[in-house]
């Protein structure tokens, strides 16, 4: 992966990540965001996929049911964010929207992604420090706003 800072304003700083073919990216966007210290942001992505997982959240069953797509696919929006989790350490939590050859669509949220060709991943960092806190009412680990 290539990144570049884009921004050096101080109450917000942006970042361009490049992913390379092989990589995977719920992995490699995590690990980019622990070693820069990254406590809140949010992102953005376009680019494409050998393979990935997406999940729907069952809601009764308060867990996720996955969704393997096999073969190539167009990430047609990738969005979502980053706060501390209950572990202290930056957290992703991103929903996909991916294009099929046939023109259909698969989405959810985002476990997994094989990149290829690649992943253009655009990091919008806050000043904020957000905290992801795990729900038990809900089976869902949640940002969680101070009153």
């Amino acid at each position: 992966m290539k990144s570049k800072r884009l921004s050096d304003d101080r109450s917000e700083q942006i970042y361009i990540l490049v992913l390379e073919p092989g990589e995977e990216a719920f992995a490699a966007i995590s690990k980019f965001a622990a070693e820069n210290d990254i406590t809140a942001a949010s992102l953005v992505a376009i680019g494409a996929f050998e393979s990935a997982v997406v999940a729907w959240f069952d809601y009764r069953d308060k867990s996720y049911r996955k969704i393997p797509v096999a073969g190539q696919s167009e990430v047609l929006s990738l969005v979502g964010d980053i706060a501390l989790g209950d572990d202290g350490k930056p957290s992703l939590h991103a929903h996909v929207v991916l294009g099929l050859e046939d023109g259909s669509t698969k989405g959810g949220h985002f476990i997994e992604g094989r990149v290829r060709p690649t992943l253009e991943v655009t990091l919008s960092e806050t000043p904020a420090h957000l905290r992801r806190r795990k729900r038990a009412d809900l089976g869902l680990a949640l940002i969680d706003l101070p009153e």
